[in-house]
This record gives structure tokens, sequence and C-alpha cells, in this order.
């Protein structure tokens, strides 16, 4: 499966609305778009902005799922193997 890590000060994400979770010092936004042929993609970005650093990575995945629902699962745990370990592996 394919990656793509965009890093920018901005996150230019559509997360689904009330969908941020906090983990930790990270706030994780996932998301999910339908395809052309009604499959599911996943996205989610990592955000993190305490101190002078700030922190945004978005990762779009290129699996496709069944269910918007699934896609979103996927997202979320992505993104909270990217918050809770020090070298993530990679997706």
């Amino acid at each position: 499966m394919l990656m793509q890590v965009h890093s920018s000060l901005r996150c230019r994400l559509n997360p689904i609305p009330n969908t941020a979770i906090p983990m930790g010092k990270y706030v994780v936004s996932p998301a999910t778009h339908q395809t052309d042929c009604g499959r599911f993609r996943a996205s989610v970005s990592v955000q993190r902005s305490q101190g002078n650093g700030s922190y945004c990575r978005v990762f779009r995945f290129d699996r496709a799922f069944a269910s918007r629902e699934a896609a979103r699962i996927f997202a979320v745990t992505q993104g909270w193997l990217q918050t809770c370990m020090q070298h993530p592996p990679a997706c």
C-alpha cells in the first residue's frame, strides 16, 4: 500500500465534522473520500501546535474500503499509531 505524506504549517484536509480526536499532545482528524467506483479511501491529519513548533502531517492511503466507517476506523488507527509509537511502522 502506498502512502503520501505532506508536511506543512497549515493542514488543508477536510475532516468529517466533529471527529477531531485528542491523543496526548496531538490531535488526529480522520477523513474519508468516496472513489469513482463507490468505495472509500481514508486519510488522516496529525497535528500539534504547542510551544514554538507546530507539527502537521497528512497521510492519504491508497487502500479502498467497502464502507465509509471502515475507512474511518483505518484512518483513526493509523493516526493513533503515528502519535503513540516512537518509530511508527510504515503504513
